[in-house]
């Protein structure tokens, strides 16, 4: 099943306090950008995240999921509706993340 556009669009109004949040259509789910480094996406209408160790902190009892076969696990957020706690753990989650690579 594919994300919504609509689950999409709630996500990136509950983000919109940060600058720097972008997302990439990718085979009808969408990769979740912070200042250019991957944070996670939107697989099946569920918000997944990477899971760094800050994240796994945060989200202490998170489930790990797949976001698709074959995918690596990524934790997922049920708590889409707290606006602050949204902002703080992309926040964090960013601060663990290494530079993107550079293109040649």
């Amino acid at each position: 099943m594919a994300s919504s556009k609509d689950y999409l669009n709630f996500i990136l109004d509950q983000l919109s306090g940060l600058d720097g949040i972008s997302y990439r259509a990718m085979m009808g789910e969408y990769i979740i950008y912070y200042n250019g480094r991957i944070v996670g996406g939107i697989y099946d209408d569920r918000l997944l995240v990477k899971p760094v160790n800050v994240a796994v902190a945060m989200l202490s009892d998170a489930k790990l999921e797949l976001p698709y076969e074959g995918g690596k696990e990524m934790l997922l957020v049920e708590d889409v509706d707290n606006r602050g706690f949204l902002e703080k753990l992309f926040t964090a989650i960013y601060e663990e993340l290494p530079e993107p690579k550079k293109k040649k």
